[in-house]
């Protein structure tokens, strides 16, 4: 029996060691799969594939902690912070996937986003990706199946995102455009162009691990209505990458919402 529990006890110490090995090791990992893909060392779907993978060695990592704590405690063995450690880093970093997952699970997978489905904001400079509307799925529905692929990704943004439309603002246009601008430049993008005359801004956002840019296009028109004022239409697109995880929806809204308040 006193070999039967030394046995376990060495076993318990030895899983604590596996848990954190692979709870540390999975987030590192992670970590490294941002630095790769940000700098340019391997593709985005590399990327993505190594953060999967980080999670999973991460959670495992949380299980294993949990049965080593198990069998220290029956033995009465001490395993220092090793097993709260890989504990509290599974349970994060799992959180955080946990809820990409979710928020993914929430919204259609297409990537571009705008304010006008019916005139939608163009880009000058900015080039829009070759396969934007390459595989805009039809989620076995016979009818989105029938329409091309611009028409079915229509359908399904004005189906999901019906929320987001034109802005109105009580300012004339270059009153709008100079709010407009100040808010890109607080929010760090990258301003690739201001056309004053056609009332646009071209710029780029960039993810903070990863590094994924998404272009952007904001356009102020005057309001032709009796209202007055100026009409801000917007369009956010991901450079890569089929669904954004309702990211460019999410920076429309909250650009539109700070643009409004002044």
């Amino acid at each position: 029996m006193m070999a039967d529990a030394v046995a376990t006890g060495k076993r318990a110490i030895r899983l604590s060691w596996l848990a954190l090995i692979l709870s540390v090791g999975g987030l590192a990992a992670a970590l490294l799969a941002a630095l790769g893909t940000a700098t340019g060392i391997w593709g985005f779907r590399i990327g993505l594939l190594l953060l999967v993978a980080a999670f999973l060695a991460a959670v495992i990592g949380g299980v294993v902690a949990i049965v080593a704590f198990v069998m220290a405690r029956r033995r009465g063995v001490r395993t220092g912070r090793k097993n709260l450690i890989a504990l509290i880093v599974a349970i994060a970093f799992g959180g955080y996937m946990f809820g990409q997952i979710s928020a993914a699970t929430k919204v259609p997978p297409i990537h571009d986003i705008t304010t006008n489905l019916a005139d939608v904001p163009q880009f000058t400079v900015l080039p829009v990706r070759a396969d934007n509307f390459d595989d805009v799925p039809d989620g076995g529905d016979a009818r989105l199946k029938a329409m091309t692929p611009q028409a079915r990704w229509a359908a399904i943004h004005a189906k999901a995102y019906g929320d987001i439309a034109p802005l109105h603002l009580p300012l004339d246009t270059a009153a709008a455009m100079k709010r407009a601008i100040a808010l890109v430049q607080e929010r760090g993008w990258a301003i690739a162009k201001v056309d004053q005359a056609a009332g646009t801004i071209e710029a780029t956002a960039t993810s903070f691990f990863f590094r994924f840019k998404d272009d952007i296009v904001i356009r102020i028109r005057p309001d032709t209505s009796a209202v007055g004022g100026a009409t801000v239409d917007m369009r956010s697109i991901s450079r890569v990458g089929q669904s954004d995880i309702g990211v460019n929806a999410k920076r429309i809204r909250a650009f539109l919402a700070d643009l409004k308040k002044g």
